[in-house]
């Protein structure tokens, strides 16, 4: 049995929280969590494409493109909740001016093969377990309507977490 088998039976919604909270705050978090995800930033920048490389006892583990997908969905979920106000149709006569990066999914190292896959990481945004095609579709209707909402800026998690339940809800 592989010694990292755990990984594919993790709870990843779970794990895509507490991410959440690291990239609010990361002093909030458990110091063992900050590491493991200061790991996951390192490797997500330093990895082989396709790849995803992390540091566990001092050894290099390639985790599941499973578990690798539902962090690239939270990554989605948080660029929609940081930029998605850029991204609103709020003027009739003429269109927004050009934002870049866009909040495509080629993006956040998804495709549009992904669109039908579940995620977890649906449970971040009050959707459960669901398809990443729902996801997106509800992250449009949330941030890039004709009411954007830009609220990642304030320094206290407690009202950032009251703003995202009531945004979707």
């Amino acid at each position: 049995m592989d010694k990292f088998s755990f990984l594919n039976a993790a709870h990843t919604a779970h794990f895509a929280q507490l991410y959440d909270e690291y990239l609010i705050n990361p002093d909030q978090v458990e110091p063992s969590w900050r590491a493991f995800f200061q790991g996951f930033d390192f490797g997500m920048e330093s990895a082989h494409e396709g790849d995803l490389v992390v540091e566990h006892a001092g050894a290099p583990v390639v985790v599941s493109e499973n578990l690798q997908k539902e962090f690239q969905v939270v990554k989605l979920i948080d660029a929609y909740r940081s930029r998605g106000h850029l991204f609103t149709k709020t003027n009739p006569v003429r269109e927004r001016r050009n934002y870049e990066p866009k909040l495509d999914l080629v993006n956040f190292g998804l495709s549009d093969s992904d669109l039908d896959t579940s995620f977890d990481s649906g449970g971040l945004i009050s959707l459960g377990k669901t398809s990443l095609r729902k996801i997106v579709a509800h992250l449009n209707k949330v941030y890039c309507e004709s009411i954007g909402v830009e609220y990642m800026y304030i320094r206290k998690p407690n009202e950032i977490k009251w703003i995202q339940n009531w945004l979707h809800t």
